[in-house]
């Protein structure tokens, strides 16, 4: 199985003492491999296992000599095994070593980060039960449209976020992949009887075919779903500042009793987790383009991607990490206004209401073009004088000469935009 990080932090993933316990194991293992294969004697394999450690600073030291990190790292163990060192390595490359580690390490963050979409999901869920039908106004292009409730809203975020999870469970599964196959990936110095134990025992899958390193494009689909990941935490943080807007207001971040909003104005109080959030997206995107730089490399290797994933792997893993973990105090702790919802539904005087009068029209049997032209000639004069819709209609001879009374008070109703609430929640798992 792959080692399980059970530390505090993602960051913990990326330290060079992880790093080293991974390439430490993934030599032993291949020791062990190739002693069942009669290539290791048991006395080696004992003397390997019990004394095989290294030191961070020694390596470190050792690197600046030798300007190479696996070499430091081999010299360091070998002056802890002794003799035996000899069988370490065997009929393996740097890539060996670096690539079926980066694959756990990049499992391990997959693990985490999968959590933290699951908590966002938790935290939306909760919002959109809270919530279910508590009416507000939808807006396209920004502009007040037709109502629906915070509750589908909310129920939209879990939606996305379900796809979310695939995507990162999907990446994970790409990336579960090791390979030990030597120079340029023809398993000359090295049987693939080899590269199977050891992947086996990480719980990877063994590469079909590699060269000297497994292939970028693997890496490039897991730094993108991080980033696209990114970019759904960004759409949710973007949708509650507008939310959270002056002039909206229908939504507001949790805002502590000694936080400051503005080092000038004291009234202030800003969604400064949702920009952040927002600011953050950018980075991982960012990465995602180095990242498929990263795919075309020289023949059966250069190490031009080297440097960019020693960047942009812990970056994007801990980036998303800590905007999952933002992302879901902001919708657990919102303060969600409904009296304010329900002011701003009414704010426009029923003009929300047109297209079930224009609906309307169409089934008393007025054409389509002469409904529409109708209603909005009421519909401007609503929104020019402030006088209600409703009262602009049945003082419209022309309209009414088809329409009761009764006609126009199902039109005028907020319970046919929420007929199918039910439904849609079922339909998306909650």
């Amino acid at each position: 199985m792959i080692p399980r990080y059970t530390g505090p932090e993602m960051g913990a993933i990326w330290t060079d003492e992880n790093k080293f316990a991974i390439w430490l194991k993934i030599e032993i293992l291949a020791c062990e491999a190739m002693h069942q294969m009669g290539q290791v004697p048991a006395a080696d394999l004992k003397a390997i296992r019990e004394k095989a450690t290294f030191e961070v600073k020694r390596i470190n030291a050792i690197e600046k000599k030798v300007n190479h990190d696996v070499i430091a790292f081999l010299t360091n163990v070998a002056e802890h095994v002794g003799p035996s060192s000899r069988f370490i390595h065997k009929g393996m490359t740097s890539s060996d070593v670096l690539d079926t580690a980066l694959a756990v390490q990049m499992v391990q963050a997959a693990d985490i980060l999968i959590r933290g979409v699951k908590a966002v999901r938790a935290a939306a869920a909760k919002k959109a039960r809270r919530y279910k039908f508590t009416p507000m106004i939808g807006r396209s292009h920004g502009i007040h449209a037709e109502p629906i409730t915070f509750g589908l809203k909310m129920a939209l975020m879990y939606d996305e976020f379900g796809r979310a999870l695939k995507r990162l469970v999907a990446a994970r599964e790409n990336v579960r992949v090791g390979q030990l196959s030597g120079a340029v990936g023809t398993h000359a110095h090295l049987s693939p009887r080899v590269e199977a134990y050891v992947c086996r025992k990480l719980g990877l899958a063994p590469a079909a075919i590699s060269t000297q390193i497994l292939q970028r494009d693997r890496h490039a689909e897991y730094i993108g779903a991080i980033a696209l990941v990114g970019a759904s935490v960004e759409r949710w943080a973007q949708e509650f500042r507008h939310l959270q807007r002056t002039e909206v207001h229908e939504v507001e971040e949790y805002f502590g009793k000694e936080q400051k909003g503005s080092s000038a104005m004291p009234h202030k109080k800003n969604p400064i987790t949702g920009e952040k959030l927002c600011g953050l997206a950018r980075l991982l995107r960012g990465n995602h383009v180095a990242a498929l730089e990263n795919v075309a490399l020289w023949h059966e290797r250069d190490i031009s991607h080297s440097s960019v994933e020693r960047v942009i792997m812990p970056d994007s893993t801990i980036a998303l990490d800590h905007m999952l973990t933002g992302l879901t105090k902001l919708v657990e702790n919102l303060r969600v206004f409904p009296a304010r919802m329900k002011a701003n539904l009414d704010m426009t005087h029923g003009l929300i209401h047109s297209q079930q009068v224009l609906l309307l029209l169409t089934e008393k049997g007025f054409a389509r073009e002469v409904a529409y032209r109708m209603v909005q000639k009421d519909a401007m004069a609503a929104w020019e004088t402030g006088r209600e819709l409703k009262g602009l209609v049945a003082a419209d001879a022309e309209l009414m000469s088809k329409v009761t009374p009764a006609d126009l008070e199902r039109v005028f109703d907020l319970g046919v935009h929420f007929k199918d609430v039910n439904r849609t929640f079922k339909a998306v798992g909650l």
